[in-house]
């Protein structure tokens, strides 16, 4: 899950094109489900939208993450958002599942080192950009 906000200045045509590239990235044969839509959590938070998917596995993420339309889309949705934030859960009882999914995530950071600059920014650096 990822609760953001867009930058000011953005206009709602805008919005409405990052929303539909949001709905389309949600969308790829490695997702299981995907919801875009208004965050309706403390608005004292900042955030105003959410981006929720659900991937079944690690085989999955890692083909998500790499994903044309995912690596694409990040490049035209990211450069609209002031703020982010992640929000991972799973039902798997893997103690090491985090750190799975965080070398996953590195993987990607190594390979579009940019995006990964930019991820790490719009988190506030809660989402790294390096080991």
């Amino acid at each position: 899950m990822l609760r953001f906000t867009f930058r000011d200045g953005t206009t709602e045509e805008q919005k409405a094109e990052v929303l539909a590239r949001m709905r389309r990235t949600a969308s790829v044969e490695s997702v299981s489900f995907g919801t875009v839509g208004h965050d309706i959590g403390d608005p004292g938070e900042g955030y105003t939208h959410a981006y929720v998917v659900g991937i079944a596995d690690l085989a999955a993420l890692e083909r998500y993450l790499h994903d044309p339309v995912h690596v694409e889309g990040d490049f035209e949705i990211l450069p609209h958002v002031a703020k982010l934030a992640s929000i991972r859960l799973s039902d798997d009882t893997d103690p090491a599942l985090g750190e799975k999914v965080m070398a996953l995530h590195l993987a990607k950071v190594a390979k579009y080192p940019e995006w990964g600059k930019l991820i790490e920014s719009l988190s506030g650096g809660r989402i790294p950009a390096d080991a």
